[in-house]
């Protein structure tokens, strides 16, 4: 409930002038159920939840301000009251207007017919008018405030969504490559065991660093960030596809990149490594670096078996990723797999 709205009412006192001027018994009976009716129509207009009940409400009230007017004329302001509640009631300007119109030419018929002092119906006709039109600019105001903040609430919903969604894509690229090179090397390690004990225990302890590395970076992904970068990148993925027997070939260094240009290429080179360990069957890989005035490009391709034919989450991730900077991602796997990312050209991060 708007308790505020309530003070408004302390303008009603102009309706208890005439009835005190009369001395009546009849006339403060007549007063009384008047102003029980009016109240309970200004509290319905107030604390009304549903669009129609509130209008309702209001054309009541107009009607109740103009059937009591011939018995106190004061109880014209009753249609000041509505004319008030009117913009907050109707939203479009276009109903408002001939609305607010429509009340104060009753308002002029009924002084006219009543004979009553133009001082007293024109004063209340003007602050029919006045009111109205302010609480106009009010109402729309007050939409405008409900809207931004809806807007608002909106954005802080879609960031929560898109943080959960960018932490569920790092989460599976960081965990899905450091899991494939663990259960590489333990299958290494364990053909190793009896053959080259030493060889085997250099690959369980190279296990062990991996997955204290894997738990850093999984941290790393939850913080948003990544401190090793994209040439890191490389380097673990040499080692990695080299323990499958997988030659790697890397056609020029990495250039230099924003640090969301790199994170999303890192995570790119770690997705696409886990893909070629897992299901290429290759035996050679390559990455292709370019950078020119149009952007930046990489290359990855395997001689493995291909036929890619729906995309999974790392695949859907890649392509996620990349749209979020503006770039492409295609993919060829009729002759292996090919894939080339492509982002364009961005101002350089301040320093």
């Amino acid at each position: 409930m708007r308790w505020v709205d309530f003070v408004w009412l302390v303008y009603s006192i102009f309706f208890f002038i005439d009835p005190i001027g009369r001395h009546s018994a009849i006339a403060w009976i007549h007063f009384a159920l008047f102003y029980a009716v009016f109240l309970a129509i200004y509290t319905t207009m107030v604390m009304a939840h549903n669009r129609w009940l509130g209008r309702a409400a209001l054309i009541a009230m107009a009607v109740l301000g103009l059937w009591y007017t011939p018995a106190n004329p004061g109880a014209m302001g009753v249609i000041i009251y509505a004319a008030a509640f009117l913009p907050f009631l109707f939203e479009r300007i276009a109903v408002v207007i001939p609305l607010l119109i429509t009340l104060c030419a009753a308002m002029l018929l009924e002084g006219w017919l009543l004979h009553l002092t133009p001082w007293s119906w024109g004063i209340c006709l003007l602050i029919a008018l006045v009111v109205g039109c302010t609480n106009m600019i009010f109402a729309m105001q007050k939409r405008a405030a409900q809207k931004l903040g809806l807007a608002h609430e909106e954005i802080a919903h879609l960031a929560k969504v898109a943080e959960r969604e960018r932490i569920a894509r790092d989460l599976h690229d960081v965990l899905g490559h450091t899991l494939s090179v663990v259960v590489l090397k333990s299958e290494l390690a364990g053909r190793l065991f009896d053959r080259d004990p030493q060889r085997a225990r250099t690959e369980i302890k190279e296990v062990e660093q991996i997955a204290r590395t894997a738990l850093g970076e999984v941290r790393e992904a939850i913080r948003g960030y990544r401190a090793e970068g994209l040439a890191a990148e490389i380097d673990r993925a040499h080692r990695t596809l080299e323990a499958a027997g997988v030659t790697l070939e890397c056609e020029a260094k990495p250039p230099k990149l924003r640090a969301a240009e790199e994170t999303v290429l890192s995570l790119i080179v770690r997705e696409a490594v886990t893909n070629i360990v897992r299901h290429a069957q290759a035996s050679r890989c390559r990455f292709e670096f370019e950078r020119n005035e149009a952007g930046t490009s990489l290359i990855v391709e395997d001689d493995g078996r291909g036929g890619v034919r729906q995309e999974g989450n790392g695949l859907r991730g890649m392509r996620e990723r990349v749209e979020s900077l503006g770039g492409h991602l295609r993919i060829d796997s009729a002759h292996g797999t090919r894939l080339v990312i492509e982002l364009p050209q961005s101002l350089p991060e301040q320093a």
